[in-house]
């Protein structure tokens, strides 16, 4: 028992309508719209406002998307460069900026240990106090831990091990090769700056979206917007699961539009390889499956470029953009390598490339799955709990900056409605998981 002296004071809970967990982007636009209704609610970050794009990216990571759709609720991009990409800086200065304007209090430096059930609606533990509250909006974001295979383990001392979220620059590493593991943009982003560095790169390819930088002289992502692709809502998809789990783009933004896709990548002498697959004794084992999985990319982006082409015919824009021009099919070795020996000294460094996910261990409400992930219907998971900000959550558009936009706003209005009709514990005891949230 801690002697009555050293314990530390009792600090009753503060109350509050609504908390909202995280002040990244996906947070402070719920920010903003539950200030607009009036609605008393708090922001609860465990570092800085923008804090994963501050701590958890590399130094030359650009967004995949132009700054003209760098916008959230009441404030748009009023750049000089609308056509250009922000870096890390740019970002963090156009968050700072929106935070600043918000009539929504922050309490920074303050880390969320636990949600549980309340007497009338939540209790939200940090490491400086608690919180009493009929609301939440989680807001932690969808890439908060690293997805790494289990043969990870199992790699030889030796060889060096990074992540997507650890990597900052080349000179990080140590000398000598590097195979990166995942062919998604980040992947694809950090092969290519390596090999840039004058580094041997192998990548190793899985599925995989391709997608040109411009199409017809217009950015991808004027496309998808105007063609409303992105628009597309989590209940008009046949597959849902599968939509939320699709790979990020092959895109980079730079100074110039340029191609990032696996033939710019082995034009530039990247080895392609299939997926990673297995490990025997310091053997890496890679799957045949490299030139299925490159055809299945090539067979999706034609499927895309014809469906964008006849948008364009029926909407009278045909005539005034340059005639398609389409991809050339991806190039690949006619005998790929099926395995590597990390003994030959070759490879000195892996690069997991392989995902990320969102980390809800501290909550302590039953609204996982048995895989860890969180259960919700289009952000609503609980009466009175919400989440923004993961991927095709309720928009093809969800995972994105502009995307919280219209999220934020939806699930304010059901959560302001919630309020408005006074359903709070009651609501809880009435849901489906009622006897595990008592």
């Amino acid at each position: 028992m801690i002697p009555r002296a050293s314990r530390p004071p009792h600090r009753p809970a503060r109350a509050v309508t609504v908390l909202v967990i995280g002040a990244g982007h996906a947070g402070l636009a719920m920010g903003h719209h539950l200030a607009r209704r009036g609605i008393d609610h708090a922001l609860l970050e465990q570092g800085e406002v923008a804090h994963a794009w501050r701590h958890q990216r590399w130094d030359s990571l650009r967004l995949l998307t132009p700054n003209w759709q760098c916008r959230l609720p009441g404030q748009a991009y009023a750049g000089p460069d609308p056509e250009g990409f922000m870096g890390k800086t740019e970002l963090i200065a156009f968050l700072d900026d929106y935070a600043r304007g918000l009539a929504s209090p922050i309490h920074t430096g303050t880390r969320v240990t636990a949600l549980r059930t309340d007497d009338n609606g939540y209790r939200v533990e940090t490491d400086r106090g608690s919180w009493r509250c009929r609301a939440v909006v989680i807001a932690t974001g969808a890439t908060q831990l690293p997805v790494i295979p289990a043969l990870a383990a199992a790699l030889p001392p030796w060889i060096t091990q990074s992540s997507a979220l650890t990597y900052r620059r080349p000179e990080q590493l140590p000398p000598g090769g590097v195979l990166v593991v995942g062919a998604s943009a980040s992947g694809v982003q950090l092969a290519d700056e390596l090999r840039r560095s004058g580094r041997p790169v192998t990548l190793a390819v899985g599925e995989h979206l391709r997608l040109p930088r411009r199409y017809r002289g217009r950015d991808i992502q004027w496309w998808l917007e105007h063609a409303g692709l992105l628009d597309q809502r989590f209940d008009e998809v046949e597959d849902l699961a599968r939509a939320r789990r699709r790979p990020s783009p092959q895109l980079v933004g730079g100074p110039a539009p340029r191609d990032l896709d696996l033939n710019a990548l082995s034009a530039k002498g990247v080895r392609l390889v299939g997926r990673l697959v297995g490990l025997d004794g310091s053997r890496l084992q890679f799957a045949g499956s490299l030139a299925m999985h490159a055809a299945s990319a090539d067979l999706k982006l034609g499927r895309l470029l014809d469906q964008l082409d006849a948008w364009a015919l029926a909407h009278g824009w045909h005539d005034a953009l340059p005639a398609p021009e389409r991809p050339a099919p991806t190039r690949l070795p006619a005998h790929p390598c099926l395995g590597l020996d990390l003994a030959d000294g070759e490879i000195q460094t892996v690069l997991w490339a392989t995902g990320f996910r969102p980390d809800f261990s501290w909550l302590r409400v039953p609204v996982l799955d048995a895989r860890g992930r969180l259960k919700h219907h289009g952000g609503v998971v609980a009466p009175g709990l919400y989440v923004l900000g993961l991927p095709f959550l309720r928009r093809r558009k969800s995972g994105v900056i502009h995307g919280a936009a219209d999220d934020a706003r939806e699930l304010g209005d059901h959560l302001a409605a919630w309020l408005a009709h006074g359903h709070h514990w009651e609501s809880l005891r009435q849901h489906p998981n009622a006897t595990r949230f008592a």
